[in-house]
């Protein structure tokens, strides 16, 4: 039987930051109450995560690139929602935040957290954030916590 490597670990003692955008404020702030219900009811007292709000989903690599840097964090989470518009502009900002998220992520060897909806419709949006297909934000956050016990055991 081989040896398993999971998140059953206990939560170890750890500081995470949420990085979310403030355009499409209705759904981003929905992804941010179900990171931050998911994070606290899975361990992680409420002053353990600091909060950094960004204009767009555009800004929010640099900030997430800054937090990385610091080396105070056990993990990032990047919240946002990029909604289709009549252009194909929501498709560059998708492909750069989610190109620059992997790569800051690596670089710095930290879990950087894709919490972006990347949606075709405000309904899609609304159903992602807390609605019918359930709160992305919540998701991301589970994913966060997991990931911080696996590198922990991995230490």
């Amino acid at each position: 039987m081989p040896n398993e490597l999971t998140g059953d670990e206990p939560l170890p003692e750890c500081q995470l930051a949420v990085v979310v955008s403030k355009y499409n404020h209705s759904i981003t702030k929905k992804l941010l109450e179900g990171a931050i219900e998911t994070l606290t009811s899975g361990g992680l007292p409420s002053s353990a995560i600091d909060v950094a709000w960004v204009p767009g989903a555009w800004e929010i690599p640099i900030v997430v690139q800054k937090l990385a840097r610091s080396g105070h964090y056990a993990a990032i989470l990047a919240l946002g929602a990029v909604i289709r518009g009549e252009t194909t502009h929501d498709q560059y900002i998708n492909q750069q935040v989610s190109s620059g998220l992997s790569r800051i992520s690596l670089d710095h060897q930290i879990p950087v957290l894709f919490g972006v909806l990347t949606c075709n419709s405000l309904e899609q949006a609304i159903h992602r954030s807390g609605g019918q297909a359930g709160n992305k934000g919540q998701e991301c956050a589970q994913a966060a916590l997991d990931v911080v016990k696996l590198l922990s055991r991995l230490a």
